[in-house]
């Protein structure tokens, strides 16, 4: 969602600050602003659209001295997208000034209150009645920053992270946050805010994580803490292992076809992350041997392309180790009052460690004292810092708003807690163990090979991007690949597209097929090859043109298919690490041929941190 960004320092702030906002495009927003503190005043500017507006209305920042400044770019939520309603707002003689990400949810009940004293309102959003209420603080208890923000906190409810400047403490910078990401960076010399770390790579790798309803003063090069009653408080800096490198494009025309490349790198990183001499080692997680042995049920919680992940787990950690299984939408799991109990296990998905639903899904489970395990892919984030346990995705920073690289990750966290669990649980021997740490270590090769047969992807691509609906089919494993396949399409294509377990074609879906109708097969099962393909001729039967996607070796298929595409085999529980490689080259070479956006798709946001 909206971006934030920060700089204080001794260099000119807002070219900082819009290299800043540009490395955080990918989060989605509709309008973008700066505000820098010069010798005289906080100078704001502000522009409706894509950051270039901004960027040709500063002169790439130079034309706004001072530097102390603020960034912000906007996804709309309390009004409209307009210049009006961008960021940064101010109080009425610009002595307030800040940027909020997050959503307030008592901000009618605010601002009733701010405007019986008296003070005006020129937007519809949410931030100006925040910043204002800043103001009313500062002037009522004359306490200064700290204590006005920590007043302002205790007043609002909902998510937030704020960053604020105040015009009778110059050289200073305000942040406080709760439940909506903030990371801070710092060096000798300055200091950095941003909402995700990429903002901060070509600066600095040494980072706070600031804490739920703390605040924090940035001073140049120096960064102080504070609890909500305005005690300093400690806060332990951290080393951000990625380099900006990685977060750069690197020759490749969009960053989400250089982190499907990226697959091979990120799976192979993971598996090493998590075998040892031969042995998966949960022992960083916190995870004992104990835990897995006498877990009575798993529940997976997650949303989007994580949620995927976690259909995938099911059937493999359920059929591997006999431990029932179920897979929640984090939207869902705190409404229907699950049934949990302390025995089991809640695992939470999510790359950037910070979605909204699922950050409410763990702490759901710990008021009831389930355990909580998090895959994450940002060390330090939320749900990294509140899960009893955590297990890291090694993917690197990933920019496309559709996942690719993370999701695969993802995937490796479970197959390895899949067989560890079983192992422990004696479902399966050291033979079968060691056979499937094997086979986990060659999938790296095997996406390599799959990468290789992108052109003939490509092509078909292009010959079918004018289809307006698409199908997904499959069975067991291959049904929860269909998802994230289908998923992939509408995400970036904007094709409607649906996916659907392969038996219920006849039950309702099959009268949807037409002359044309795409339709996508997956038969990567070997049990289930047969009953698919016959799904597959039944639409066919009914004039959809068919893409077969199997392991190479069902040559059968081709019979049925009227374009194949083959992987290597591999261990069934494994298959959908190779699989999903295909589906998402044809929806991003859809996208392409269409001339769409495809690193940042309409209406989309990377990291959802409100509900």
């Amino acid at each position: 969602m909206c971006g934030i960004v920060g700089y204080n320092g001794n260099r000119q702030a807002a070219p900082i600050l819009l290299d800043g906002l540009e490395k955080l495009e990918y989060r989605g927003y509709d309008s973008a602003g700066l505000a820098v503190r010069n010798d005289k005043e906080i100078e704001i500017v502000k522009a409706k659209g894509r950051l270039r507006s901004l960027f040709e209305k500063t002169n790439g920042g130079l034309a706004m001295a001072g530097e102390c400044g603020i960034g912000h770019t906007r996804w709309a939520t309390h009004g409209e997208p307009s210049e009006n309603n961008a960021h940064p707002h101010a109080s009425d003689g610009r002595e307030v000034v800040g940027v909020h990400n997050g959503i307030i949810e008592n901000y009618q009940e605010l601002k009733e209150k701010l405007q019986k004293h008296g003070y005006v309102f020129y937007s519809e959003t949410d931030t100006e009645i925040a910043i204002k209420l800043l103001d009313y603080y500062m002037k009522k208890y004359k306490k200064g920053p700290v204590d006005s923000i920590a007043r302002a906190m205790m007043r609002i409810r909902g998510s937030y992270a704020l960053a604020v400047m105040f015009i009778d403490y110059p050289g200073e910078i305000y942040a406080a946050r709760k439940d909506s990401p903030m990371i801070i960076g710092a060096d000798d010399e300055a200091c950095y805010l941003a909402s995700d770390v990429p903002a901060l790579l070509n600066y600095t790798r040494s980072v706070y994580y600031i804490d739920n309803m703390q605040i924090a003063r940035l001073l140049k090069g120096t960064v102080e803490f504070y609890n909500i009653d305005r005690e300093p408080v400690e806060v332990e800096q951290q080393t951000v292992s990625w380099d900006a490198e990685s977060a750069e494009k690197g020759g490749y025309e969009h960053f989400m076809i250089k982190e499907i490349h990226e697959q091979p790198k990120a799976v192979k990183d993971t598996i090493h992350a998590l075998v040892k001499d031969g042995k998966i080692d949960l022992s960083v997680s916190g995870l004992s041997d104990e835990v897995l042995s006498e877990c009575t049920g798993i529940h997976i919680v997650a949303c989007g392309s994580a949620y995927h992940v976690g259909l995938v787990g099911q059937y493999v950690i359920e059929s591997m180790t006999r431990i029932p299984v179920r897979t929640d939408l984090a939207s869902e799991f705190r409404y229907r009052d699950p049934l949990l109990n302390n025995k089991d296990l809640v695992i939470i998905i999510s790359q950037s460690g910070e979605t909204a639903d699922s950050l409410a899904a763990l702490r759901e489970a710990k008021n009831r004292s389930v355990r909580t395990l998090g895959i994450v892919n940002v060390i330090g984030s939320s749900i990294a810092r509140e899960a009893d346990h955590v297990i890291y995705t090694m993917a690197g920073p990933e920019i496309a708003v559709a996942t690719t690289k993370a999701y695969s990750a993802q995937l490796i966290v479970i197959y390895a807690l899949a067989i560890e669990t079983a192992y422990v649980r004696g479902c399966i021997d050291e033979e079968k163990y060691n056979e499937m740490l094997t086979e986990l270590e060659t999938l790296p090769a095997k996406m390599e090979r799959v990468l290789e047969d992108k052109e003939r992807i490509q092509w078909f691509a292009a010959k079918y991007a004018n289809a307006k609906d698409m199908f997904f089919i499959g069975r067991g494993i291959d049904y929860a690949i269909s998802m994230e396949g289908s998923l992939k399409m509408k995400e970036i294509s904007y094709v409607h597209s649906e996916a659907y377990a392969a038996g219920e074609l006849k039950h309702g879906t099959i009268s949807l097929v037409e002359n044309g109708t795409l339709v996508v097969g997956i038969c990567t099962q070997n049990k289930l090859f047969e009953k698919t393909r016959s799904n597959m001729v039944e639409v066919k039967s009914r004039g959809a043109y068919l893409m077969g996607l199997t392991n190479y070796g069902n040559y059968t298929i081709e019979d049925t298919a009227d374009f194949t595409v083959y992987i290597p085999r591999t261990n069934e529980y494994f298959t959908t690490t190779l699989a999903i490689i295909p589906l998402q080259l044809l929806g991003y070479y859809l996208s392409v041929a269409k001339g769409l956006n495809v690193d940042k798709p309409r209406n989309l946001a990377k990291s959802v941190t409100v509900e």
